[in-house]
């Protein structure tokens, strides 16, 4: 296929990933405090999956990779990157439900990425010939929408399908979803519930981090797979292969909150495993 005319530019990036600081007052500080102090270990995991993307975006930027798959990519991968890195910030202020959003658009955001890079490009290419130019009816300039979306990446990828489900209807306006965030301590007893609540819970901070922590490590295997059209160093890899490698012993802990997805006599339902608000507190399931 031709490609189309437009050059691509230089694309500009951030030169380092800063972890969010603290917040100036209230809950949101003591709920930043805790996070730093139970989850320091995933943050820095975090901050150096998101410091080895800026790296990989560095290396790129020489005119000869300058290519419209590759921006085909990168706008996504621009994007991902600051979804994952605005529901961190979220997360160390306590607002762990308005993450939700945000990990969801991420895990779009990947699975569209990998369809690109899995041969679906052409799309993209036939977009662009047929888009930025001026629209005499509305006298505007053209940005046709391009829709696109990988559910078949989505459903068969397992680490996107294991956070894209749970936090997709987590999200949705389901009374079991809205319980887990604004009343987790109801029982059979009393509905306990918060309005507006940031102060910190260390169950849904472990949860959200590790998808954080996934999906950035996801995110990173998009580039490094997509070695034809980004370069990738011997060092990038092997950090690579590094991160990668502590993210997933981060994740295997057997005493970190989680999301499993179980099947409940042929209905799709999810088990809430270690869930507490605080480290001293007796971890608990619940089967949404």
């Amino acid at each position: 296929m031709n490609q189309p005319p437009q050059r691509v530019s230089p694309i500009q990036s951030p030169d380092e990933y800063v972890l969010p600081g603290r917040a100036e007052g209230g809950a949101a500080q003591d709920t930043h405090r805790q996070t730093q102090f139970l989850l320091g270990g995933d943050l820095q995991l975090f901050a150096e999956a998101m410091g080895l993307q800026l790296r990989l975006v560095k290396d790129a930027y020489p005119s000869k990779y300058r290519t419209h798959a590759l921006a085909a990519i990168m706008g996504l991968w621009s994007r991902t990157y600051a979804a994952l890195g605005d529901a961190l910030l979220l997360t160390a202020r306590g607002s762990y439900g308005s993450t939700l959003p945000l990990v969801r658009a991420a895990c779009e955001l990947i699975a569209a990425q990998e369809a690109l890079r899995g041969g679906e490009m052409d799309e993209h290419t036939k977009w662009l010939f047929q888009t930025l130019t001026p629209n005499e009816t509305f006298k505007a300039f053209e940005f046709e929408m391009g829709r696109f979306f990988s559910g078949e990446v989505l459903a068969s990828d397992p680490l996107l399908r294991g956070v894209y489900r749970p936090a997709s209807d987590l999200g949705r306006p389901n009374f079991g979803a809205t319980l887990l965030q604004v009343a987790p301590e109801s029982n059979n007893v009393r509905l306990a519930l918060t309005f507006a609540d940031t102060s910190f819970h260390l169950g849904w901070a472990e949860i959200v981090a590790g998808w954080l922590l996934a999906l950035a490590s996801r995110q990173l295997r998009v580039i490094v797979d997509a070695e034809g059209l980004f370069p990738v160093s011997d060092e990038a890899r092997a950090a690579y292969e590094a991160v990668q490698g502590r993210i997933a012993a981060a994740l295997a802990r057997d005493d970190r909150a989680r999301i499993e997805e179980v099947d409940d006599a042929g209905t799709r339902r999810y088990l809430v495993h270690d869930f507490r608000r605080q480290s001293s507190g007796a971890p608990k399931k619940f089967l949404l």
